[in-house]
């Protein structure tokens, strides 16, 4: 029973500090910020994670770790190359923009770029499902490096997200241009065509 409650009150501490790291970033947020938002005292924190770093690394597993299974879920169902590609697009598309914390988290990582919590996230957070896509590259696209085709895969639905709060001011936007299915069709449409005229040549 006291184990169940330590593990809701660690669940309820990651919660709580995902929007703060999200909106503030790893350094505009402090231990003590997160226990006033939590209400408890900065010193009980430390009962469950050594340090801020520590915290923030859960923070993002935690806010990663349903996205990580659905992903390499979607590629593992049976199905043409493109057809598991469609099913791991539609899910990131969907993941991106039902939570939009996570990106904000992702997007202010990159532009910190601490090697040391980069190469944690790389190998605790999102080692599994890249892999799996890694491994889907290697058979949509056999001439092609497979590291650079599944990068180029994810970051055509990600900076549609990404880039979304700005799109919205350029000529041609619409409404419908932020919604993750249309998103997702617009990337596989390209991604499909170009792997086509790549089995073409």
């Amino acid at each position: 029973m006291v184990t169940q409650g330590l593990i809701s009150t660690r669940e309820d501490i990651l919660e709580r500090a995902i929007p703060l790291f999200a909106r503030l970033g790893f350094h505009g947020v402090s231990m003590r910020d997160i226990a006033a938002e939590v209400e408890m005292q900065a010193a009980a924190l430390y009962h469950h994670f050594a340090d801020k770093e520590a915290l923030y690394l859960a923070a993002m597993a935690y806010a990663f770790k349903d996205k990580s299974v659905v992903l390499t879920q979607a590629i593992a169902i049976p199905g043409t190359p493109l057809e598991r590609l469609n099913r791991f697009v539609e899910t990131l598309a969907e993941g991106m923009g039902r939570d939009p914390d996570f990106l904000a988290l992702l997007q202010r990582e990159r532009i910190d770029g601490n090697e040391t919590r980069l190469k944690l996230l790389a190998e605790e957070v999102f080692a599994e499902p890249f892999d799996a896509l890694l491994t889907l590259a290697k058979e949509i696209a056999p001439a092609h490096d497979s590291h650079m085709v599944a990068i180029s895969i994810c970051a055509l639905v990600m900076y549609h997200m990404e880039t979304a709060p700005m799109r919205r001011f350029l000529p041609g936007w619409h409404t419908t241009l932020d919604q993750p299915k249309f998103i997702a069709k617009h990337a596989m449409a390209l991604l499909a065509q170009l792997f086509a005229d790549g089995d073409q040549k």
